[in-house]
């Protein structure tokens, strides 16, 4: 890792002195070579079986339901019945339905505040009670917004428990996790070469989060069934985590107005533009956008490439926009930070790229994907802010553009708690937006829908409390064993 100090060289007038880097000071990978010595133990086959986690199918699955269905747990005051708190298998069902709740639909506001804190007084006196794990757990991650593969191996442990469960269906459901988890493993091995041996980028690129065993994760997040190509996506979230650091913790100002003319270009030409370490970076770009390309021809369509390219320009523009914020003291408003912050946090061009993993994939869902629908600008939105919340007093501790959380302080002239909570709510009308989009008719089908939604979610298991990407050896690395490390005991 460097100290900060780099030396820039002599001029005709003398020496310059030295300057600073704003460098941050990443931990390393903490899985080393684990993956590189993947062995494959069985054949990879995956059942077409999923188990159902909930009991809300029609909303889950988008069909419109009145949330009037629920008035007649209310009195005539609006209050929901507190009888109805006995029921704590009910309640939980409760909770989890409300996680759906649209714009306007304020029966399901009251329900979901009404189960909260009847749940919460549960888990605090009925210690003994069987449900108690599965209420805790739903309290801190709730099935809407959970990575359906990671709350699957919760659902198990929990349904293994209850008394009735199905012996078969659930060797069944444990035999099509191990299987699929062999397939995954073989993925990320490939992937983790790649970035090791072809790219070593913690030698060659020191300065930036070695991490793509976590990136891996997070597009297994997005879709982990086998039919579709998640090392596209793979590679693309970890070139712009790259190209995060690059702009966010290491590039001069000169430097990185270089490497954004050179992606607006996308010429090899301009390698000799470039410093050596961008060097290796834009390379790594254009080699990985040759290799989509050629499977994109593979399959007829290599017209896609041109939204690709789109997306990662507006990427590196929008990075550019806030090194020169930052160069000059800027501080824009919450809404022109959004803009170019909500565009520099990726989620628009991982989503891009996420579609051009799926075979069902055509070019009016792309053309749909890069004019900023509601639902995807609702992801970044989350994305955006959640990731300022728990990452912005790390950031501040270097030389960085100024986070959401300042701009609402200094544009409302209020403080940084309430600020806070005002963002908060942004982010839970984001997913009102989310759910909206989600409901029939939709703009585009279902399945294209849900990659966005899960976008979405990894957000929320991950920037819940902390920064797990950047601090990637707490919850991060127990999620990630869950799905790569450990098999399911049958």
């Amino acid at each position: 890792m460097s100290n900060g100090s780099l030396s820039l060289p002599t001029s005709a007038n003398g020496a310059k002195p030295p300057f600073t880097r704003p460098t941050a000071n990443f931990h390393p990978s903490v899985w080393g070579d684990r993956f590189l010595s993947y062995v494959p133990t069985s054949a990879v086959y995956h059942f077409a079986f999923s188990i159902s986690l909930a009991k809300m199918l029609h909303l889950h699955h988008g069909y419109r339901i009145s949330s009037g269905i629920f008035c007649k747990f209310q009195y005539q005051t609006g209050k929901l019945k507190e009888s109805l708190a006995d029921d704590i298998q009910g309640m939980l069902s409760l909770y989890e339905a409300a996680e759906l709740r649209c714009h306007g639909e304020d029966v399901l506001e009251e329900a979901h505040k009404f189960s909260f804190e009847q749940l919460t007084k549960f888990i605090t006196t009925q210690l003994s009670c069987s449900h108690v794990a599965r209420v805790q757990h739903s309290l801190k991650q709730s099935l809407r917004r959970g990575l359906p593969r990671l709350e699957a191996t919760y659902y198990m442990s929990f349904y293994e428990e209850d008394p009735s469960h199905d012996e078969k269906l659930l060797t069944f459901a444990k035999l099509d996790f191990n299987m699929l988890q062999e397939l995954h493993l073989k993925e990320v091995n490939t992937l983790t070469k790649w970035w090791t041996k072809d790219l070593n980028v913690s030698t060659n690129l020191p300065f930036t989060r070695d991490r793509i065993v976590e990136c891996y994760f997070w597009i297994l997040g997005v879709y982990f069934e086998p039919q579709y190509s998640r090392w596209i996506t793979t590679k693309a979230i970890g070139l712009a985590s790259i190209i995060d650091d690059l702009y966010d913790a290491y590039g001069t100002i000169e430097e990185l107005e270089l490497f954004t003319s050179a992606i607006e270009r996308w010429d090899i030409c301009c390698l000799v533009d470039l410093p050596k370490y961008m060097q290796l970076c834009y390379k790594a770009i254009l080699d990985v956008y040759e290799e989509i390309e050629k499977e994109m021809r593979k399959q007829g369509k290599v017209y896609f490439m041109k939204y690709a390219k789109k997306e990662m320009k507006r990427l590196v523009q929008a990075h550019m926009a806030e090194a020169r914020w930052c160069h000059t003291n800027h501080i824009p408003t919450i809404e022109e930070y959004m803009e170019v912050r909500g565009m520099s946090a990726g989620y628009s061009f991982l989503i891009t790229l996420s579609f051009l993993g799926m075979e069902d994939t055509t070019e009016e869902v792309l053309i749909w994907a890069t004019n900023e629908p509601i639902i995807i600008a609702a992801s970044t939105t989350i994305c955006r802010i959640m990731d300022d919340i728990v990452g912005d007093e790390f950031e501040q501790q270097r030389e960085h553009v100024v986070s959401s959380i300042y701009c609402y302080m200094k544009q409302h002239k209020v403080s940084r708690k309430c600020a806070i909570e005002e963002l908060q709510k942004l982010v839970e009308n984001a997913w009102k937006d989310i759910n909206d989009a989600c409901l029939a008719p939709t703009q585009v089908p279902m399945t294209f829908l849900l990659r966005v939604v899960n976008f979405a979610r990894v957000i929320d298991m991950h920037y819940k409390d902390e920064d797990n990407y950047t601090n990637a050896r707490g919850i991060m690395k127990d999620h990630i064993e869950s799905l790569l490390v450990k098999k399911m005991f049958i």
